[in-house]
C-alpha cells in the first residue's frame, strides 16, 4: 500500500455550523459526511496538528485497536468528563496506570460474580415496572433510568433502601438528567458553557450538585471502611479489598472517581439501550412474537441462567446496540508518535475517531443496515472490528458483559408480565443526550398485562 502524506478529504463548513449539526443531528452528521467523502474523512481543526480523522473500515479499526498503545494518548481526549468523573478515573488515564486500574476493576464484571447480581436486577425491574398504571401512558426512558440507577446503587455501591440510598438516587438522577438535557449537552463540547456564575447559574448548580454527591459518596466510604463484614459481594466492597501489585489498595479519592466512572458509563447507556429495545420490539410485531415464543420456553419464574443463553433475545439486544449504538464512536486516540492507518501517515496531534455507528452501517457487512433485523446475528458471527458497540482494543468497556446481561434480564422480566406499546406509532429519530444518542425523552408507552399461554411451563 502506498503511503500518502496528505489527510483524507473532508467537509469545509465553518466550525460553528458543523458543531451545531454535531450536537443537534448526531446521526445525520456522520451519515452525510460518509456519503460525501467515503469511508475515511477529515474534520479539519483551526490548529494545524489537531485534525480529526474518522475511520470505519474493519481493516482500519483492526489497525487502530491492535496498534501498540504507546502510539496513542486516550485519557486526554476524555478531559471533558473530568468535572464529572474526577482526576483519577481510569477513563482519563493512559499507559501502565490505565492497565493497572483496569485489572483491579474488571474481575467483578465477569463470570459467576457477575451472574450473582442477576436476582437483584430482576427484583429491581419488577419493583419499577409494577408501579406502572395499566393503560396509562408513561415515559419509558424514565423507567429504564430508574431501573439502571437502582441497579448501580445496589450492585456497585452496595446500597439497600434507606436514607443514603434515597439521597444518592435523587441527587444522581437530578444531576445526570440536567447535564444530558438538550441545553446542557452542549457544555460537553463548549468550554465557555462551563462557567460558574453562582448557585443560580446552570453550571453553578451542576457544581453544587456534584459537591453534594461527593459528600454522600465519601460518607459511604467512611461507613464501609468502619464495617467488619468481610462477606459483602457488591462491587465497591470488592474494589476496596483489591490490591495493586505492590500490595496497596485504592485510596478514597480513587474509589470515589471509579464509582462515578462506573455510574456514568453504566447508567445512561444501558437505560438508552433498553428504551431502544422496547421501541423496536413494539414497532416490529414479528420480532415481539418471536421473542415471546422464546421466553415462553423457559417459563414465568425462569431460572436466570437460562435467560442469558436465549439466542433470539441475545440477537435482539445485539441488533439494538448495532443499529443505534449509544456511543457513536470509540474513545478518540490522539497520536503521540506518527502511525500509518490505511496508507495515511498520521502525525503527532492528529485525533483518530473510530466510528462505531458507521462501522455498524456498512452495507457489505450489514445488508439493509437501516432495518432492524435480529436474525443477522443468528446467521453469522461478526468480528470485533465489524461489531463494536462497546469500543475496542485496550479501551473496550469493562462493563460490556454486565450491560448485556442486565439488558436481557430487564427485557425478559418486563415482557413476561407486560406488553408495552408506543402511544405514538410514528418513527423516532435519535437525539443527543450528553455524549450519547437516545430516543426522545418524551417517548411514551402504555403497559397492558401480558397474556400467558395456557401451556406455559413454570420453571423455578
Amino acid at each position: 500500500m502506498t503511503v500518502t502524506y496528505n489527510l483524507p478529504d473532508g467537509p469545509q463548513m465553518p466550525r460553528w455550523l458543523r458543531m451545531i449539526k454535531f450536537i443537534t443531528q448526531p446521526v445525520k452528521y456522520v451519515d452525510d459526511f460518509a456519503k460525501t467523502y467515503g469511508d475515511t474523512f477529515t474534520i479539519r481543526s483551526s490548529s494545524s496538528d489537531n485534525h480529526l480523522v474518522y475511520f470505519s473500515q474493519p481493516q482500519a479499526l483492526e489497525q487502530i485497536f491492535t496498534a501498540d498503545s504507546r502510539h496513542f494518548e486516550v485519557g486526554r481526549g476524555n478531559t471533558g468528563l473530568r468535572f464529572l468523573l474526577g482526576d483519577r478515573s481510569f477513563m482519563l488515564s493512559d499507559g501502565d496506570r490505565h492497565q493497572r486500574q483496569r485489572q483491579l476493576l474488571a474481575p467483578p464484571f465477569h463470570g459467576e460474580r457477575m451472574r450473582a447480581y442477576g436476582e437483584d436486577i430482576r427484583k429491581i425491574t419488577q419493583q419499577v415496572s409494577h408501579e406502572w398504571q395499566i393503560g396509562k401512558p408513561f415515559k419509558i426512558r424514565e423507567s429504564m433510568q430508574e431501573i439502571t440507577l437502582r441497579v448501580i446503587l445496589r450492585v456497585v455501591f452496595g446500597l439497600n433502601e434507606g436514607e443514603l440510598f434515597e439521597e444518592l438516587r435523587r441527587s444522581l438522577s437530578d444531576l445526570l438528567d440536567f447535564i444530558t438535557s438538550p441545553l446542557m449537552s452542549s457544555a460537553f463540547f463548549f468550554q465557555f458553557m462551563q462557567k460558574d456564575f453562582g448557585a443560580w447559574s446552570p453550571w453553578g448548580w451542576v457544581l453544587q450538585q456534584r459537591q453534594k454527591i461527593d459528600r454522600l459518596i465519601y460518607a459511604l466510604l467512611r461507613e464501609r471502611r468502619a464495617q467488619t463484614d468481610q462477606n459483602r459481594q457488591d462491587i465497591l466492597s470488592l474494589m476496596m479489598a483489591a490490591r495493586y501489585d505492590d500490595g496497596q489498595g485504592m485510596s478514597d479519592e480513587e474509589l470515589h472517581d471509579e464509582l462515578m466512572t462506573l455510574l456514568v458509563a453504566g447508567h445512561e447507556t444501558t437505560a438508552s439501550s433498553l428504551t431502544w429495545a422496547f421501541y423496536w420490539i413494539d414497532r416490529l410485531p414479528e420480532v415481539r412474537e418471536k421473542l415471546l415464543k422464546e421466553l415462553n420456553t423457559i417459563g414465568v419464574n425462569h431460572d436466570l441462567s437460562s435467560v442469558g443463553k436465549l439466542p433470539y433475545l441475545t440477537a435482539v439486544c445485539q441488533e439494538t446496540l448495532r443499529i443505534y449504538p449509544i456511543v457513536m464512536a470509540a474513545f478518540p486516540r490522539i497520536v503521540k508518535t506518527p502511525i500509518t492507518i490505511m496508507g495515511y501517515e498520521l502525525r503527532e496531534g492528529t485525533v483518530i475517531i473510530p466510528s462505531i455507528y458507521l462501522a455498524h452501517h456498512r452495507e457489505e457487512v450489514y445488508p439493509q443496515s437501516k432495518q432492524f433485523k435480529p436474525e443477522r446475528f443468528l446467521e453469522r458471527q461478526y468480528s470485533p472490528y465489524e461489531y463494536l458497540p462497546f469500543g475496542g482494543g485496550n479501551r473496550r468497556c469493562i462493563g460490556m458483559a454486565f450491560a448485556q446481561y442486565e439488558m436481557k434480564i430487564v427485557l425478559a422480566t418486563v415482557l413476561s408480565d407486560f406488553q408495552v406499546s408506543l402511544v405514538n406509532k410514528r418513527p423516532v429519530r435519535p437525539v443527543r443526550r450528553g455524549l450519547t444518542v437516545a430516543t426522545p425523552a418524551g417517548m411514551r408507552m402504555v403497559a397492558t398485562p401480558q397474556v400467558k399461554p395456557a401451556n406455559t411451563p413454570a420453571l423455578v
